[in-house]
């Protein structure tokens, strides 16, 4: 007779997804992930078939959860005017958060970006996926403030820049968001 699971699949992920966000995929060892969702090896890999498996699984909770809220409003129709500038605050807002805890910070997209998953065909398309899909969002909020597509490729690059350097420092991520706050203004 089949064993029935005693844990909370979600759960599981969003401990993965906190423990790859903070360390990474390469630095997670079996046992950090042990202690982050509280399963053995084998029910890991019982359940989510590897240590990539639960990434995965971790990436998609993270757009879920995280990121397609965030970008939830520029990409409703009609795109309200202040759609944007509400999206820098509030990221600028959760980058200023991170930097009081000490679990995550940036994007865990964007640092994967730089690891070993980097060569990995699915990891890129993902990726490239979720840069798309900023920078449709970003267009989206540019087209209801009637300005140009050059301003959204520039504040895409201000997004990725922050929330890739937010790993390291959050001050200077929130200056960019901020920049571009005032760039939207001017």
């Amino acid at each position: 007779m089949a064993r029935t699971m005693s844990f909370d699949r979600q759960d599981v992920i969003a401990g993965a997804r906190t423990l790859f966000w903070r360390q990474g995929y390469d630095s997670a060892s079996t046992s950090d992930i042990e202690a982050a969702t509280g399963l053995s090896r084998s029910s890991i890999y019982n359940t989510f078939g590897s240590k990539r498996g639960l990434f995965d699984a971790s990436v998609q909770s993270y757009l879920d959860d995280v990121v397609h809220p965030l970008l939830a409003p520029l990409l409703a129709d009609p795109t309200p005017a202040s759609a944007l500038d509400d999206y820098l605050a509030r990221l600028s807002a959760a980058v200023a958060a991170q930097g009081r805890r000490d679990d995550v910070r940036g994007c865990l997209l964007l640092a994967t970006a730089s690891s070993s998953l980097s060569e990995d065909r699915e990891i890129r398309a993902s990726i490239t996926d979720y840069r798309a899909t900023l920078e449709r969002a970003i267009s989206r909020g540019t087209r209801a403030l009637d300005l140009t597509e050059h301003t959204a490729t520039l504040m895409t690059a201000a997004v990725v820049g922050a929330l890739t350097i937010a790993r390291v420092d959050g001050d200077a991520a929130r200056d960019a968001l901020e920049a571009a706050r005032q760039l939207l203004r001017a």
